[in-house]
């Protein structure tokens, strides 16, 4: 297959390309290396302090106490009680709500009507908190409340559209 040759193609592509232009491909390769150590040490403090929040979070059952009050509003327009804690923890977290998707699997089937929107509510949201928390921190960018905004509009837009195409297509 084509597919198993593309990488290594590339890869030569930019070697050959570093010698025509009479780069030290090692020495920019050991730079570059040396540069994505630093990335990874600014990354872990910011990650370790974001999986112990969502532990705490979902040890915590608010997410649960939470939607327990609203569970009447959502009945009235059929959105399944089971798909609201994934539909929180989805920006926040990519394993907790990955988690409760094989939960939803399992129980329900991939083949159910929540399946469906289990599914395609992963597809259509990202982990904006986490995004945020992990990545701005790491290069230090402080001023997030556009992109915060940004994020969790597109987040609320993606659960609400997974709503809609799973009722337009699977019902």
């Amino acid at each position: 297959m084509i597919s198993d040759y593309i990488i290594p193609l590339f890869i030569l592509l930019i070697v050959f390309y570093g010698i025509y232009k009479k780069v030290n491909i090692y020495d920019c390769f050991l730079e570059g290396v040396g540069e994505g150590l630093k990335t990874i040490i600014n990354i872990i403090p910011p990650l370790v302090a974001m999986i112990f929040a969502i532990n705490i979070l979902l040890s915590s059952e608010v997410i649960t106490f939470l939607l327990s009050g609203f569970s009447s509003i959502f009945e009235a327009i059929n959105i399944p009680q089971e798909i609201l804690p994934m539909a929180i923890l989805r920006p926040i977290s990519g394993t907790a709500s990955l988690a409760v998707l094989s939960d939803i699997l399992v129980n329900y089937g991939p083949d159910s009507f929540i399946g469906r929107l289990a599914s395609t509510l992963q597809g259509c949201t990202d982990t904006t908190i986490y995004v945020l928390a992990l990545y701005f921190s790491s290069i230090k960018v402080t001023k997030i409340r556009y992109s915060l905004k940004v994020g969790l509009f597109a987040d609320l837009v993606g659960i609400i559209a997974s709503f809609i195409i799973v009722k337009i297509f699977f019902l």
